[in-house]
Order: structure tokens, then C-alpha cells, then sequence
């Protein structure tokens, strides 16, 4: 069906992972950089600190969870058809300037 990539960051700016126009731009960057589609994306800044993007793709989906208080944040990217994921996973590792990360990507 589609390749489903797991990526958990961490180290990375607490400025970049509570910006929300920052964080929008970069996951549907990432999404047409992995060749899919971005349909519609929403997203929710919370307070005092956190953002969640996540975008609806023709190929599935993409969502981001921050914590940047802890330099943390949590990437799901699914994708089907001719989409590579882990690109866009690549992408969002060098964005946010992870210090470390663990990408996991498995076959559905």
C-alpha cells in the first residue's frame, strides 16, 4: 500500500518548534519534496508552548507534535503510489537542526 515513516527528534530549537508558520511551511515543503500532493493542512499552537501541523496529502497524510521545551518533536509521514518518504524525512531532520534522531520506516 505506501511506505509509513516514524522519525523522532531531538535537540532541535526551541524558536523553530514553536513556530507555527515555520512548522506549516516545512511539512508541505517536505510533502512535495517526497513527491506527494498536500490537500489541506491545519494546525493548533498551544500554550505556553507546542504546535501540531498536519497535513492531508493525495498519498495520505503528514503530522508533526512539538515539544519545545524539551527540543522534541514527533514526525509521522505516510505515503502511497510513487512518493518517497523518507526525503521529506530528511528534509525535516536538517530544518529543525536535530542534534539526534531515530527514523523508522516500515511497508504497509
Amino acid at each position: 500500500m505506501g511506505t509509513h515513516c516514524f522519525l523522532n527528534l531531538y535537540g532541535c530549537s526551541f524558536v523553530l518548534l514553536n513556530d507555527e508558520e515555520y512548522l506549516i511551511d516545512l511539512l508541505e515543503n517536505a510533502a512535495v519534496a517526497s513527491g506527494a500532493e498536500v490537500i489541506q493542512t491545519v494546525s493548533k499552537k498551544f500554550e505556553p508552548q507546542g504546535v501540531t501541523v498536519v497535513s492531508l496529502l493525495s498519498e495520505s497524510h503528514i503530522s508533526i507534535h512539538t515539544w519545545p521545551e524539551h527540543g522534541r518533536a514527533a514526525v509521522d509521514l505516510y505515503t502511497c503510489g510513487n512518493a518517497i518518504p523518507k526525503i521529506g524525512c530528511d528534509m525535516i531532520i536538517c530544518q529543525l537542526y536535530a542534534t539526534n534522531h531515530t527514523l523508522s520506516c516500515i511497508e504497509r
